[in-house]
Formats: C-alpha cells, structure tokens, sequence
C-alpha cells in the first residue's frame, strides 16, 4: 500500500476516477438490491449514482487532458487512510436505514480525499475541478435531501416504512417466535418430569439441556428447509433457521438453568418464576409484532404451558 503522500498528480486524478467508479456502482446495486421492496428509494439512489457518473466522467477528460489515454489502475485499497467498506450492497434483502448511513458515510469520506487531493496539488487546472467537486460533494446530502423530498413523499415513506416493518416480521420475528415458542414450551414437560422424577436438580439440569439443544438443531434445519424466501418474501432460509434455532434454545434453556441450584425446592420455584416471564415475553411479542389482542395471545400461549405443564409434572410423579 502507498500513502497518500507519496501519490503523483497523475495517480491522484487515476484514484479519484476509480473512486467515483465505486460509487457509482454501488449505488447502482443499492437501487437495484431496493426496488423490489421500496422503489421510491430506489430512484433515489438511481438519481445519486447519476451524480457520481457525472464526476467520473469531469475527471477523465481532465486526466485524459493532462496526462494522456491510459489511466493507471490504483484503487482506494492500495492507498492507507481509506476505511474498509463492508460490502453491504451484497446483502440481501437491504436494510433502508444501513443503506442510506453506508451512503453518507461514502460521500464525507469521498470529500475528504478531495480536500486532502487539492491541498497538495499544483496545477491550477486539477484544484480548480477538485475544489469543484468538494463543493459537489458537500452539496451532495443537500441533493440527497431534495432526491428524498421529489421522489420520498410522507405517503410514500409511510408505505415504505409499512414494507420495511412486514418484512422484519416475516424473516426475524416469525421464525423468533416460533422458535421461542416451541422452546419455551415443548422443553416443559421433560425438564419437570426429570425434575420431580429424580428430585435432583443436576439431571434435571442436564435434560433440560440436552431437550434445548436438540430443539434448537430441529427447529433451525426446519425453518431453513421450509421455503427458499424466493416466494414468499421471508428472506434467507438459514438466516431464519439460524433465528428460530437460536431463540428455540434459548427458551429452553431459560427455564433449565435455575437447575443449576443445588436446593431442589428453590431451583423448582425459581424455574417456575421463569416459565411465566417467557410466557408473558412471547405474549407480548404477539401482541406487539403479530397485532393479537392480549386476552387471545394470552390464553393461546398460557393454556399450551399449562398443560405441556401439567404432562411433564404428571408422568415425572407417576
């Protein structure tokens, strides 16, 4: 890697061209990656990655003025000082918020080399275009502004932002809850029947584990073999089986580790204790994410513990 003082004009002008080429690219696949799910974004980025084409297109002409046809290839990842990108533009589907943070972050950093750019450089001819697209840059939020008034009306936001919380329900949430559920539930009725089967917290403890842990593995191969998303919009099948395995563990594990307490009785008590906070947590995810009301989403989930409950405590007795 070369510092960034010890570039030639030449070199400066062939990394800034490079830089503009990035961008503009990347925005290209932001608006690409976004207009499935929210369009008006979209054009947004469309009308940014004009912009950047624009700058690409100021600085060849200048470079080919000035030092002739070919431009060496140097690119940010050879010079110190620039941040490393992750490359967000890849993932899918795009978070808004990310993307349009990556993007601000892209344009301070793009200023920044100019400014460094023009205040190194002698020809009057390249500062005059750099300190321009300073100004261009720096005016480029105010664009972006102006892009988001024209084209990102309060109604168009609002549906955007509909769309935005529909697909965090259906590729986090959904398979979250599932699998807290099943954890939280379906691990009731070994954890307590070891428990008051043996009267000894360590094998509870140990069943309890055992009960979580497979759950998390089945319940994540499930969900991650259910569907590709491709159809129905819930996103990356091992994304979704990673969510549902891990909450499933989770909520099995929640109520097994107070088995970790060598005194029977209050491990029991303080296991019980948890039940209810998971049962009261998972309620309140489905009123919250999936609109049920309180009483149904409570006695949905309530009656299913109760009575895997009752089974473990049960067969544990007999």
């Amino acid at each position: 890697m070369k510092k960034f003082d010890e570039l030639t004009e030449r070199e400066v002008l062939a990394l800034a061209i490079s830089l503009e080429e990035e961008d503009e690219r990347v925005y290209s696949d932001f608006a690409e990656g976004l207009r499935p799910d929210y369009p008006a974004s979209a054009a947004m980025f469309d009308g940014m990655r004009l912009e950047e084409s624009a700058h690409r297109r100021r600085l060849i002409e200048l470079f080919r003025t000035k030092f002739g046809e070919h431009i060496p290839l140097i690119r940010r990842q050879d010079v110190r000082g620039f941040v490393e990108r992750p490359a967000l533009w890849l993932s899918r589907p795009l978070r808004i918020e990310a993307v349009r943070k990556e993007a601000s972050t892209m344009e301070v950093e793009t200023r920044r080399f100019y400014e460094r750019a023009a205040a190194r450089t002698q020809d009057a001819g390249i500062r005059q275009l750099l300190d321009d697209l300073i100004n261009e840059e720096r005016e480029h939020e105010e664009r972006a502004q102006e892009l988001d008034k024209e084209k990102l009306p309060a109604n168009v936001k609002e549906d955007e932002e509909r769309a935005q919380r529909r697909l965090f329900v259906l590729q986090i949430v959904q398979p979250g809850l599932a699998g807290l559920m099943d954890g939280s539930v379906s691990t009731l009725a070994p954890v307590f029947a070891a428990a008051f089967a043996t009267h000894n917290s360590w094998d509870a403890f140990l069943v309890g584990l055992a009960a979580s842990a497979g759950a998390g593995i089945s319940m994540g191969f499930a969900e991650a073999l259910s569907d590709d998303g491709s159809l129905t919009g819930r996103g990356h099948p091992w994304v979704r089986g990673v969510v549902c395995g891990a909450m499933t563990a989770l909520g099995g594990i929640g109520h097994t580790l107070p088995f970790l307490l060598k005194d029977f009785r209050i491990a029991l008590w303080a296991a019980g204790a948890v039940v209810m906070a998971e049962l009261a947590t998972i309620t309140w995810i489905r009123r919250r994410y999936m609109d049920t009301p309180w009483i149904s989403a409570a006695l949905q989930v309530g009656l299913g513990g109760v009575l895997v409950f009752i089974t473990g405590v049960l067969i544990g007795s007999s």
